[in-house]
């Protein structure tokens, strides 16, 4: 942090808290759009449900493929059935181990959080939720930020 020399004891605020908040999402390479879902808990059972809120996007009469980290709950025990049941419709694709930089979702994390969190203070966890949905709406329609991000050459 630089401050200028004249100023003795700078002050930073911050809230001292160790909340967070946690989004699935994915962007349809083909247009752009993001679909994100907020969830306090990171398992199968809300996984699953994320996915059931994606299948309804999916290209008529096409597979849909997600490319996936290797996450305990993207491997869930409670999730075969359901993907055993709906495996002509969707396909999961693993990355290697400790890749992130290789996940198109990754890109749009870094991408929101310089742009509604970098040198920012939010008073409040609800405040900071504000701030990522509005974002996120705009994100919610097919747009060209998003596709030439995630794009797969």
């Amino acid at each position: 942090m630089w401050v200028p020399p004249e100023v003795r004891d700078p002050i930073v605020w911050q809230a001292p808290t160790r909340k967070q908040i946690g989004i699935y999402g994915a962007v349809r390479l083909r247009d752009g759009q993001l679909m994100a879902w907020t969830s306090s808990l990171f398992n199968g059972e809300t996984f699953e449900e994320f996915l059931e809120m994606l299948l309804p996007d999916r290209a008529r009469k096409r597979k849909m493929c997600l490319i996936l980290d290797n996450s305990r709950y993207h491997h869930a025990h409670s999730l075969r059935g359901w993907l055993r049941k709906n495996e002509k419709l969707l396909r999961l694709e693993f990355l290697p181990p400790y890749s992130p930089q290789l996940n198109p979702i990754e890109r749009v994390w870094k991408l929101t959080r310089r742009i509604c969190t970098h040198n920012r203070y939010f008073p409040s966890l609800e405040e900071l939720i504000l701030v990522i949905e509005r974002q996120f709406n705009i994100w919610a329609t097919p747009n060209e930020t998003l596709r030439r991000l995630c794009a797969i050459n």
